[in-house]
């Protein structure tokens, strides 16, 4: 397969295109966003190629008229220009004509010398990822610019090939996505199931129970009212010293830090991106706790929560709810989701806030019956591991994927011969 090699500023001269960032801090200020209005796409809302419209910040016409010049069209890329400098999306219909915000670069090339699904994907190559990383300003934050953006080396083929290979990718990812809407339909469900039988008490056979009074209001006679310290047991973790290489080099204990629940914004945890060796576990006060135990982050960014699904410990930014036979993990885990905003309420400190056990242990927990707490976990235990499955086949989908895309972009896997549906990945 013939590879043709420019830069991208190249190409993008010769086809009249942009890459240029979004609107700076004085363009746009927090106070000129509104509940409706023009999405405005921001870094946080690049998650896994897609844009996620979960928190995105929203304009009025006024701006949108004033600041035309940075929609999106589709096809873009968008990447998010501080910190984690790989991060990017591709745009596709739905988010034609949304703003791209600040903190953003975009990159808009058209398609006649690059497919944009082609181009995404071959930015997502590790040693292009590396390459710009190593280019990136900044020592504590990498900072990427257009500058850097118009110097990556692009190596292409022509452009049938391009589009073969982008809908092979893509393939990957729309199953990725349609397993995504269903696990987010899933858990939504357990939800409403939690929320049924421990805030509007309709549990089986609720309408033969009469409420009584309690700290917590009206509640279930039978059921009781305790601080969460003395229903369940919690632990912390910590981190090895990073300075000894006996403590991190083939460490196969899961050790997992906030930016690990905040980047898979899931029910369940897998796995860790980092892991800590047996010596590095008992060189601190790290504890390993069981699989399906609750975490909580409980500083910084408080109310993350995640339930994992292998013994695991975690650094010193969490406080771990150890599930018993009386209180399961789904409802620690829907109780800390729902109590979220208390949770945040009584944290405290100067440099950053933190919750600590101590406040932790002492907030009020509604405690069921062993026998309503032995029906709830069945209820949601076939839901819980249907969603288990669904996330494991995303890891699958995407190990995959990421073994293809070198082999499929360097020519090693060709096709050129292969009778491939052609589709848009911008569609």
């Amino acid at each position: 397969m013939t590879l043709a090699e420019r830069t991208l500023g190249e190409i993008c001269d010769e086809v009249g295109g942009i890459i240029r960032t979004g609107p700076f801090g004085s363009q746009l200020h927090e106070s000129d966003y509104r509940e409706d209005g023009l999405p405005v796409v921001m870094p946080r809302d690049i998650t896994d190629g897609r844009i996620s419209t979960a928190s995105i910040a929203r304009i009025g016409p006024e701006d949108e008229a004033r600041l035309s010049q940075h929609k999106l069209t589709r096809g873009d890329i968008v990447y998010g220009r501080r910190g984690d400098i790989g991060r990017r999306a591709l745009i596709t219909a739905r988010e034609r004509g949304w703003l791209c915000g600040t903190g953003c670069l975009r990159l808009s090339l058209g398609d006649s010398i690059l497919d944009p699904a082609f181009l995404y994907y071959y930015l997502g190559l590790p040693r292009v990822t590396a390459w710009i990383s190593n280019q990136a300003i900044g020592a504590t934050l990498p900072n990427l610019n257009t500058t850097i953006l118009r110097s990556v080396p692009i190596a292409y083929p022509s452009p049938p090939v391009q589009k073969s290979i982008a809908s092979i990718l893509s393939a990957y990812d729309d199953l990725i996505e349609n397993n995504t809407r269903r696990i987010k339909i899933l858990e939504e469900m357990t939800q409403a199931i939690y929320r049924e039988w421990f805030v509007h008490f309709r549990f089986p056979g609720h309408k033969k129970v009469k409420l009584v009074n309690s700290p917590l209001g009206p509640i279930p006679e039978g059921w009781e009212v305790r601080p969460i310290g003395e229903a369940i047991a919690v632990c912390g973790g910590a981190t090895p010293s990073t300075k000894s290489a006996e403590y991190w080099e083939d460490g196969d204990v899961v050790w997992f830090s906030p930016s690990d629940l905040t980047a898979a914004d899931a029910m369940f945890m897998l796995d860790s991106s980092r892991k800590i060796t047996t010596l590095g576990l008992e060189s601190c006060s790290a504890r390993l706790f069981p699989a399906y135990s609750v975490m909580l982050t409980s500083r910084a960014t408080i109310g993350v929560v995640s339930i994992n699904t292998t013994p695991a410990c975690t650094n010193q930014g969490f406080i771990t709810c150890l599930p018993n036979d009386r209180v399961t993990a789904y409802h620690i885990y829907f109780w800390l989701r729902d109590n979220k905003e208390k949770i945040i309420s009584l944290a405290s400190g100067a440099t950053f806030k933190e919750i600590s056990k101590a406040t932790f242990r002492q907030i009020p927990f509604l405690l069921p019956p062993q026998a309503n707490a032995f029906t709830f976990a069945e209820t949601l235990e076939p839901l819980g591991k249907h969603i288990e499955v669904l996330l494991q086949k995303n890891v699958n989908l995407r190990q995959t994927r990421d073994y293809l895309l070198p082999k499929l972009i360097s020519g090693e896997v060709d096709v050129s011969d292969l009778d491939i549906n052609v589709g848009d990945a911008a569609a």
